[in-house]
């Protein structure tokens, strides 16, 4: 990796991340962290971590008990690992690993929480890129949306939540999956670029062997006049300087 191309970006409360051009971050990250809303006691796998980013923010405010950051790319594990190390996060280690090929590498059954923000692309979905770091990230080629929820199903014990993000208009099969797998779909939000537009991001949490029972929350919408919104400019709260 060319050093004169990895970027140190500050999340505040001491907190920084290192990011490349193929390993970085969006909005959807955030949102998906705050939306996760991890607490002092959870163990934290967070799949796809990529530059770590998401449980980063966990920790940074003070969040989890641990975390592991999986990701197939041995480039992204490298920044991830440096960013841990320079941090001196002793409680967040990083897995360079195919998700499906996690059994001896990781303890089943016993998480509270596994995040993912995925691929947003079915593998037929559009035109892939052919830089295949990005494709990966982009679309399902190394794993499919049923390998994560399966994945995320073995992981987690009873009660534990799965935390996704992706687009609006593969809510339907997300869901389904997540049922299928006994994780019961618990809380959804919507996410729009502004009022009057369709949602461009859906939210979703569901907890493994739960009761049927979904609560929606408020739309979150990004922009108001023109600029980040109130409830934005709180998410990204002690860092909001460097990215508003």
């Amino acid at each position: 990796m060319d050093e004169k191309l990895i970027k140190k970006e500050p999340l505040g409360n001491g907190f920084f991340v290192y990011v490349s051009p193929r390993h970085t971050f969006g909005t959807d990250a955030v949102l998906l962290a705050d939306f996760a809303s991890a607490r002092k006691k959870d163990t934290l796998v967070d799949l796809g971590t990529g530059c770590g980013i998401i449980p980063l923010l966990c920790l940074r405010d003070g969040n989890l008990k641990n975390a592991v950051g999986v990701d197939i790319s041995c480039e992204a594990a490298a920044l991830t690992e440096r960013t841990s190390r320079e941090l001196k996060t002793d409680n967040f280690t990083v897995l360079n690993s195919d998700l499906n090929e996690l059994k001896g590498k990781i303890a089943f059954g016993c998480h509270t929480l596994v995040t993912c923000n995925p691929p947003y692309k079915a593998p037929n979905g559009g035109i892939k890129n052919p830089d295949g770091v990005k494709a990966t990230a982009r679309h399902e080629v190394d794993c499919t949306l049923r390998d994560i929820i399966s994945v995320s199903a073995r992981l987690l014990q009873t009660s534990g939540r799965l935390c996704m993000c992706h687009r609006p208009e593969r809510l339907a099969e997300l869901m389904s999956l997540m049922r299928e797998y006994k994780l019961e779909p618990k809380r959804l939000r919507l996410v729009c670029q502004r009022k009057g537009e369709e949602p461009w991001l859906v939210l979703v949490e569901g907890k493994k062997c739960a009761n049927t029972g979904l609560r929606t929350a408020p739309t979150l919408y990004v922009e108001e006049n023109g600029e980040f919104s109130p409830e934005m400019i709180k998410i990204y709260g002690a860092y909001k300087e460097a990215y508003i």
